[in-house]
């Protein structure tokens, strides 16, 4: 019986990566951690953070550390009107995140009073939240916006009252004393479309106000979610912190 010849699982004669220890096809050249994913489109990997999967707002509060006023029912939570913005009680810096919103299904207004509301990436950088279905409204404040800074690259917004879904890669901005480094970089995919890429931001986000860095800020913070007097729901929130290969 002939000998099963054994698969080759790498070289150690190949020349050596750039900056780094490895060779080209290094076999022995740590594996990738293996990480679960989702039983369904839109679940949480084995990794995520869950931090709203419809039971409860124990890992939220209010924006001035009290009591997170959002109502919780079947499986989503819903912005009341004047209760204020909401946020994690843990801070995150590089992210990958994923959520799921739905403008009201009655439509009331125009413009930016169309179920606006707003996720905030440590608490600073705003992707904007509103109901962008044949909604006119200035680009910059568009649903998928980086808020005051970048419309999205394409409307792709389902109609009122439906579920939809963000999933944002977050790269925070990096400082050397008071000197910006690299910039906080975004990208957006918004119902599976994408609408930025890796688009570096001017600074934090703020309403009628050039953003910059003037003043230097912690890469990780609260996600904020934004109380804008529209009853906007969300719900399925999760986070990966993101690690480098050679540190899994």
């Amino acid at each position: 019986m002939a000998e099963r010849k054994q698969p080759v699982l790498g070289y150690d004669d190949t020349p050596f990566l750039p900056g780094g220890k490895w060779r080209v096809h290094d076999a022995n050249r740590p594996q990738p951690r293996v990480v679960t994913p989702g039983a369904t489109p839109g679940a949480p990997p084995a990794d995520a953070v869950v931090l709203f999967d419809g039971s409860g707002l124990e890992q939220w509060q209010g924006k001035d550390g009290g009591a997170a006023g959002w109502q919780v029912r079947d499986g989503f939570m819903e912005a009341v009107a004047g209760s204020g913005d909401i946020q994690t009680r843990a801070h995150f810096g590089d992210c990958q995140l994923h959520l799921e919103f739905a403008c009201p299904a009655r439509v009331e207004g125009s413009s930016q009073g169309r179920g606006n509301s707003g996720v905030f990436l440590i608490g600073l950088y705003e992707i904007q939240v509103l109901d962008g279905y044949d909604n006119r409204t200035y680009a910059d404040g568009h649903s998928g916006a980086i808020y005051g800074q970048y419309p999205p690259l394409v409307n792709a917004c389902r109609p009122p009252g439906e579920w939809q879904s963000y999933d944002i890669v977050f790269e925070s901005a990096r400082f050397d004393g008071g000197r910006l480094v690299s910039p906080t970089s975004l990208t957006v995919i918004l119902n599976g479309v994408l609408i930025h890429h890796r688009q570096a931001s001017l600074g934090p986000t703020g309403n009628r106000i050039l953003a910059d860095y003037d003043t230097p800020h912690p890469p990780a913070g609260p996600l904020r979610l934004q109380d804008h007097r529209n009853p906007t729901r969300f719900r399925n929130i999760w986070l990966r912190p993101l690690t480098p290969y050679d540190a899994a």
